[in-house]
């Protein structure tokens, strides 16, 4: 075996002090998420109604900072919600990255939308401002109406949506200039940055609307859920009513004043989001202490670290290297994941699905390059103090 790969197996095990099964991120929980549910359990509100719901959304909101919160059944949910009211349905183009998990590319299929793929910068790993200025400069103009259009399709170009790539945050204060320029509404798919930060202020709270996901696999879980942060309180007060299914409150009459969804996060998830809340700084800490731990490691071998990029403060969701050559990052997957270290290439990249392979898009260099040498590492955080 390749003694970079050994030394890494062994400094991992070493890390989590354990020779079992190490995966690549394991939820953590003690008494306190056990008492909340089991609270829940007992009060019988365990859907959509009850007063975990409610805290948490208030408990993410404080967080955040941020106008607002909707809890959501799961991340995907939230982005959804987040494309409908920005006003994208059938025929409309998105702008996001081909690199990303495949849930921010159905949700624009799922509107009647159809993606374009823009390249990613190699430092933030999320979509390059230079490549989206260049894409629009060159296919797009703003009409006297005041909407992006196509200069080819016509169609209108109703958003873009940056991934922060494993919780390093995206240039966000550039990709702010573009959307004001050009009037395409900023979401940010934050499903994997709470907790991180871009000069100071929490990913999420920079565009008119943003998703974080409580996946089981998140810094935080709610076993499943998301939350939908709006820049704007309107929103945020239709976005409940419609993801409630747009009923219209009422001693004992149903009636529906809107097409509506039924994506409310149920109360007995909500209670296990309200426990890991009250952990979620030291888990932060806990993470970016493994990712100095990893940084520290890897600066003597081959393999580079992942480090957040300037001006952040990245919660290091996934802790990733960059490995010289597919070759040797192919060798590295077989030899840890035989070793039960749980390691994961970054996913295919959208545009080479069959979904996707249709979509519009730039040349993709940098996302292919990344895409041919990343690899994720276990990444849970270790509680202990060092």
């Amino acid at each position: 075996m390749n003694t970079d790969i050994s030394l890494t197996i062994e400094f991992i095990r070493h890390t989590y002090k354990t020779n079992a099964f190490i995966p690549l991120h394991a939820p953590q929980f003690d008494d306190r998420e056990s008492k909340l549910v089991n609270e829940t359990i007992n009060s019988s509100f365990v859907s959509s109604i009850g007063k975990f719901v409610t805290q948490f959304e208030q408990d993410i909101q404080s967080y955040l900072s941020s106008n607002s919160a909707v809890a959501m059944v799961n991340g995907t949910a939230a982005l959804q919600s987040a494309l409908y009211l920005a006003g994208v349905g059938v025929g409309d183009l998105v702008i996001t990255q081909s690199l990303t998990f495949v849930a921010t590319c159905n949700t624009i299929h799922h509107l009647g939308a159809t993606p374009i793929f823009i390249d990613v910068s190699k430092e933030h790993l999320s979509l390059c401002p230079r490549a989206l200025e260049n894409y629009l400069n060159q296919h797009a103009e703003l009409c006297d109406d005041g909407i992006c259009r196509n200069k080819n399709s016509g169609q209108t170009i109703k958003a873009f949506v940056p991934m922060h790539t494993f919780g390093h945050p995206a240039e966000l204060d550039k990709l702010l200039v573009i959307s004001q320029q050009w009037n395409i509404p900023l979401i940010e798919d934050a499903a994997e940055s709470l907790g991180s930060t871009y000069e100071g202020k929490h990913t999420g709270t920079f565009g008119r609307f943003a998703a974080i996901s409580f996946n089981g696999n998140k810094i935080i879980t709610t076993g499943g859920g998301g939350i939908l942060i709006c820049h704007d309180q309107a929103d945020a007060a239709y976005a409940h009513h419609i993801n409630t299914t747009a009923k219209v409150a009422h001693p004992f009459e149903f009636y529906h004043d809107a097409y509506g969804f039924n994506n409310r996060l149920p109360n007995l998830n909500a209670a296990l989001g309200c426990a890991q809340m009250e952990k979620l700084d030291n888990y932060v800490k806990a993470k970016r202490r493994l990712a100095s731990q990893y940084q520290s490691f890897f600066a003597s071998s081959r393999f580079d670290f992942v480090t957040e990029p300037s001006n952040c403060r990245s919660n290091y969701w996934l802790n990733a290297i960059l490995l010289p050559d597919p070759a040797l990052r192919e060798e590295f997957l077989v030899k840890t994941n035989e070793a039960n270290v749980m390691t994961r290439p970054v996913w295919q990249l959208m545009h080479s699905l069959p979904l996707f392979q249709h979509a519009e898009r730039d040349e993709q260099r940098n996302a292919s390059w990344l895409a041919k040498r990343l690899i994720n590492l276990p990444s849970s955080p270790v509680l202990k103090a060092d």
